[in-house]
């Protein structure tokens, strides 16, 4: 068995890799790792819309009672929720059942800790020891010592309250679609954006098990595009399963991704004396136009490895309030630990409203330069990557293009790929030299 924890939690086929078993035993490793210190301890739980999380709520519910860990449930939330209301609550960790973006038959777990941040890989290794090599350390206490599970109701209620409280403008006159994938999001965003006054048009928001993320939410973009557009929308959002993530339509139909959300958002925030010391974090995997705006702008960009875990552990470190990457995830530090698509939704919202701009107008101030990526299959990575002559052709390209654009090459920490991609001025010269270094290092 590979190493179970993920960039982001565990994830698997549910009930084939991710077994109700192996929750069980997550739940125990998890109650005792991050909670043995406590007197009175407690878990949330929270868990997107498919029809295997029932199944794995109700196994890693019983792991961490168990361990005599008490657990609240918290029903179907988005995980930024779970982020916010596992310190509201003074819990001492949180857990989410969910596997984003993915299709029904997966499903995953990922914890957050006391404050609501993920795991450090230490204690991720430290959880999986007890998993895999340690189960007969961790005690089973009985009587009064069995965990208890609540049903807790309310907190979905306190995270929109939350939101509202961010956000307690008028949006009267706004017309705005929002495609909430059949996730967890689907009562929460359309409700909030008609409260504050909007006029909302909700697609995809009756789940139902088996259509979380099936032809739409942020990874298919084409249906909101298409709502849009006939209805004549300010704006249209879009998140995933588990609405860690958002991304945007403009009102021509144009996708509005996270590096330009970001750039909006970081422009409003500077504005407002908000965007501490002028910081923005993004990944290696950033357009290079968000870095041309950031210079544009006086922005210090910092770009972490991909994965939002990276950018907030940048952001911890230098105290940076944004931060986030160009699939959606947003960071707003001064408001939650997590991305947050229904957060991210108001926030681009209210540039909109302070700039009494339209989207695409906001969208404009930043450039996107064109972005090839191929996944090439190779026999051995590390091999591939010290080829000399692949090598030499990155070096060769990286001359030509200058400061016109950039290549990345990195290896896949879970299959046999290596990535390329290229970003520059001219698609038609990006193509080729992704082209080139493909076939050289097959």
């Amino acid at each position: 068995m590979g190493r179970l924890f993920g960039t982001d939690g565990i994830r698997g086929i549910a009930n084939e890799g991710l077994t109700p078993e192996l929750a069980f035993d997550l739940g125990r490793a998890v109650a005792h790792v991050l909670t043995s210190d406590y007197e009175e301890p407690v878990i949330t739980i929270g868990k997107d819309t498919r029809i295997s999380g029932d199944m794995l709520e109700s196994a890693l519910a019983a792991g961490i009672c168990s361990r005599g860990v008490d657990v609240y449930l918290l029903g179907v939330v988005p995980t930024p929720a779970i982020a916010y209301l596992t310190k509201h609550l003074k819990a001492h960790a949180g857990a989410v059942i969910s596997a984003s973006h993915n299709p029904v038959e997966d499903n995953g777990i990922k914890f957050f800790n006391q404050h609501g941040f993920k795991l450090s890989d230490e204690l991720e290794d430290e959880i999986e020891s007890f998993v895999k090599e340690r189960k007969s350390e961790i005690p089973r206490p009985v009587g009064r010592g069995v965990g208890r599970i609540i049903q807790l109701d309310k907190g979905k209620n306190i995270y929109k309250t939350r939101l509202s409280n961010i956000f307690a403008d008028s949006i009267k006159g706004m017309k705005i679609v929002v495609d909430s994938a059949n996730g967890a999001a689907s009562d929460i965003t359309p409700g909030l954006l008609k409260s504050l006054g909007a006029k909302v048009i909700s697609i995809a928001d009756e789940p139902n098990g088996l259509n979380i993320n099936d032809n739409c939410g942020s990874t298919h973009m084409e249906n909101i595009r298409d709502q849009v557009i006939q209805h004549k929308a300010d704006i249209g959002i879009a998140h995933d399963g588990d609405a860690d993530r958002m991304l945007a339509v403009d009102e021509l139909g144009r996708i509005v991704d996270g590096d330009q959300i970001m750039a909006i958002c970081a422009k409003y925030m500077m504005d407002k004396k908000e965007l501490v010391d002028n910081k923005l974090i993004g990944t290696v995997m950033s357009n290079l136009g968000l870095k041309k705006f950031c210079e544009n702008e006086g922005i210090e960009f910092i770009a972490t490895n991909v994965g939002d875990r990276y950018v907030l552990e940048e952001m911890q470190r230098t105290g940076a309030v944004l931060g986030g990457e160009q699939s959606g995830h947003v960071i707003f530090g001064n408001y939650n630990t997590t991305g947050d698509g229904p957060l991210s939704a108001l926030m681009i919202i209210k540039a909109m409203k302070s700039s009494s701009k339209k989207l695409s107008e906001l969208a404009d101030i930043m450039q996107i330069y064109p972005q090839v990526l191929k996944n090439v299959r190779v026999k051995d990575k590390e091999k591939a990557m010290n080829n000399v002559e692949f090598l030499d052709a990155i070096k060769e390209a990286e001359a030509k293009l200058g400061d016109r654009g950039r290549i990345l090459v990195r290896p896949s920490g879970t299959e046999s790929l290596i990535r390329i991609m290229a970003e520059g001025e001219s698609i038609e010269e990006i193509e080729k030299i992704v082209k080139k270094l493909s076939d050289i290092v097959v």
